[in-house]
């Protein structure tokens, strides 16, 4: 490392961040592309495509706590590489299922879905991780918008791309180009990424500017060189579970990500049989909501840090926009009320862009979690928040087999982002940095946890 002018390397790992969270959210939505198309095809009812589309969540959500403790035991670049692999494979092989008779194609693409889900586990507690290695506290906010906005991105960018797939060569052909693109990343990722420390391209100025500034920069020494570590403390999870701040914060994320899945899920689908667009249409449709979520997502992150540098607290700098968001977002139900094609879209999009702003829990979770426990710490966080990713596809599978119309499925989203508001507002509290006191070494008794501001 030379002591001159500082390096940008930081800003690289963020755009690898950045499109690895692409392709991660694309290989989630193929499901929602193919969707109609692959009802047709296998002749399946709303239920049982409901219960398809959250099988990703099913194990998305059992892999959170051992993806977070393998990221702190073998360090990110080796675990997050090995999950892009092998999700991706997984991905091709869904475009195969319709090979096999009609049954035992929805079981192995209920199956295969699963394990996609388990796969993509570690990624966005991988994500938050990096970012607490590579990123000073007052960048944080923005860096972790703009990874999370790429959920967004991915709609844009990839919405149209699938729907013309669908349309033109079946929905089979979805699952295998978007499979095939992530293995490739996979290859890319383990070229570019390194721990702060450890990367060629990074100068003694910028190594110094960030380590000073609150960036966890030898998080993932250790493994690096090979020295054995502990893992993490059982006992460590229990003092997350009993703090009422990291409890708010659990609660908000699951409730913004019953908005997210909704539009990963169901929203194509919402499209064509509510609104009765063709497939194509509803791809390109898609992508308006979700431009307007991306600028949501980024704008919500350099707000909060702008009111971070204007000297506010953490505290009003994370929740002032999170709170300001969520109530835009709520305005999804008001597309009960319109017919106009053009209006539905506005309303979509309007609460998407909401919604975006709203979304900054990794950069919550990066200001809180405990440096022992970063990985874990992310993969609690984002073991709740995605509960929602089983829930919220059944519960609209059933009130859409229930009532015939997505009507009370939008007041379900909208009740999601109200409810988020609550928790932010009444539950949260000062937003700290968690310090973990050793369990001790011998004996059942437990230790109490103390807080400290950043």
């Amino acid at each position: 490392m030379q002591a001159t002018k500082p390096t940008h390397v930081r800003y690289l790992i963020l755009l690898m961040l950045f499109l690895v969270t692409t392709i991660n959210y694309a290989d989630r939505a193929t499901i929602a592309i193919a969707g109609s198309s692959l009802q047709k095809d296998l002749g399946i009812d709303a239920v049982t495509l409901g219960y398809i589309f959250s099988a990703f969540g099913w194990a998305y959500v059992a892999g959170q706590i051992p993806g977070g403790w393998l990221l702190d035991r073998f360090g990110s670049k080796k675990i997050y590489a090995l999950s892009i692999f092998t999700w991706s494979l997984f991905t091709v092989l869904q475009g195969y299922v319709g090979e096999f008779g009609v049954s035992t194609a929805i079981v192995a693409l209920f199956m295969l879905r699963f394990l996609v889900g388990l796969a993509e586990a570690p990624s966005f507690p991988g994500n938050a991780r990096i970012v607490a290695a590579w990123f000073p506290t007052a960048e944080r906010g923005t860096a972790s918008a703009i990874f999370n906005s790429a959920q967004y991105f991915a709609t844009v960018l990839f919405a149209p791309l699938m729907g013309w797939i669908v349309y033109s060569f079946g929905w089979q052909h979805v699952f295998i180009v978007m499979g095939g693109i992530g293995i490739l990343f996979s290859l890319i990722w383990l070229k570019l990424i390194h721990s702060p420390r450890q990367h060629p391209m990074i100068n003694e100025a910028e190594f110094n500017h960030i380590a000073a500034n609150g960036a966890m920069v030898d998080m993932d020494q250790d493994k690096t060189k090979g020295q054995k570590t502990d893992g993490p403390k059982w006992d460590y999870i229990r003092q997350l579970l009993t703090n009422r701040m990291m409890l708010g914060v659990y609660l908000g994320q699951y409730c913004i990500n019953g908005i997210t899945y909704f539009f990963l899920t169901w929203f194509p689908v919402y499209l064509v049989q509510e609104r009765g667009m063709t497939i194509l249409k509803a791809g390109f449709i898609a992508s308006l909501p979700a431009i307007c979520g991306f600028i949501g997502g980024v704008l919500g992150g350099v707000i909060s840090d702008y009111l971070l540098r204007k000297g506010h607290s953490l505290t009003f700098a994370r929740k002032a926009p999170i709170i300001a968001g969520l109530l835009v977002s709520s305005s999804i139900i008001a597309c009960n009320y319109v017919d106009v094609e053009w209006m539905v879209v506005g309303f979509m999009a309007l609460a998407f862009f909401g919604k975006g702003v709203g979304a900054l829990g990794w950069a919550v979770v990066s200001d809180t979690s405990p440096k022992q426990i970063a990985g874990l710490s992310g993969g609690l966080f984002n073991m709740f928040g995605n509960l929602a990713s089983i829930s919220t596809p059944i519960v609209i599978g059933y009130i859409i087999a229930t009532t015939g119309s997505f009507k009370w499925a939008l007041v379900f989203v909208g009740a999601n982002a109200l409810l988020a508001v609550f928790s932010y507002l009444v539950i949260v509290g000062p937003i700290k940095r968690v310090v973990l006191k050793e369990p001790p070494s011998k004996g059942p008794e437990l230790t109490n946890l103390s807080l400290i501001h950043i």
